[in-house]
């Protein structure tokens, strides 16, 4: 395998790659994972720089450039003010929002295939941290992934789903000529490989010549005596159910009398 001092992974905001870091720390401990937290904007650049090795990222990304598998998709979510009308309901739809402010900021997460529903706002924050310091004023309300509404939670706003909204993919993406062995390792990591799977590095431990079922204890070769003894106990239980045993010449009853007595005198 190539030889690496460390392995760097970049996340975007809202990404926790908390499970996958504990189980990569279990299978290459002479390896150290470099976490590089990264803003929503610069998750492909990084990876184009070589800053980091893979990416965790939002789709979608240059395909002509980075390799990309999804891992999963977000429930998009509406951010409020707990004193909002709409805060009553379960789920809001986008016709819900006709009356508000929606807020549009430049590193927004979800990619709006045209405008968004609601009042525009008079300048689009720059940040989604900026956007939710505006619903805090209760100037507007904000659609985000519901990773980034628990990120940047306070105790004066809420957040409910949104039907019809568009949706966020989380990636792992890494550049398509660095495709190395240890990106390949936690490749093997995040789609749930055990360490003894063909393309991880775990050595799979060679399997004895003859098999036995879980559990089982092999069986050990039985003594002469072993076996007289149980002779015997199978005898007596014979016995005891009134079967009779063989005799000597193989058949079973009592033994013929000999001689059969002297011969009668012919009168």
């Amino acid at each position: 395998m190539q030889v690496n001092t460390s392995f760097r992974l970049a996340f975007v905001p809202g990404v926790t790659p908390g499970k996958w870091a504990r189980v990569w720390s279990e299978r290459l401990p002479g390896v150290p994972l470099e976490l590089l937290a990264v803003p929503a904007g610069q998750g492909e650049g990084v990876l184009r720089e070589g800053t980091a090795d893979a990416g965790l990222v939002r789709l979608p990304v240059d395909r002509d450039v980075l390799s990309a598998i999804p891992l999963y998709t977000e429930t998009t979510v509406v951010v409020l003010p707990k004193d909002h009308r709409l805060t009553a309901t379960e789920e809001v739809s986008l016709a819900d929002l006709v009356e508000d402010v929606v807020f549009h900021p430049l590193d927004d997460a979800l990619g709006w295939p045209g405008e968004l529903p609601g009042r525009p706002s008079v300048e689009r924050p720059a940040t989604t941290a900026d956007a939710i310091e505006l619903v805090a004023a209760n100037i507007g309300v904000l659609l985000v992934p519901q990773s980034l509404a628990r990120l940047h939670h306070r105790r004066d706003l809420t957040y409910r789903p949104v039907m019809e909204a568009p949706q966020s993919q989380v990636a792992l993406a890494w550049l398509q000529d660095r495709t190395t062995d240890l990106v390949e390792e936690f490749i093997g990591i995040v789609r749930g490989r055990t360490v003894n799977s063909t393309r991880g590095r775990g050595t799979p431990p060679s399997a004895p010549a003859a098999e036995t079922k879980k559990g089982a204890q092999p069986r050990k070769p039985q003594s002469p005596k072993a076996g007289q003894k149980a002779g015997q106990q199978k005898a007596g239980q014979q016995k005891a159910q009134g079967k009779p045993r063989p005799s000597a010449g193989g058949r079973g009853g009592a033994a013929p009398k000999r001689g059969g007595g002297k011969p009668k005198r012919r009168g």
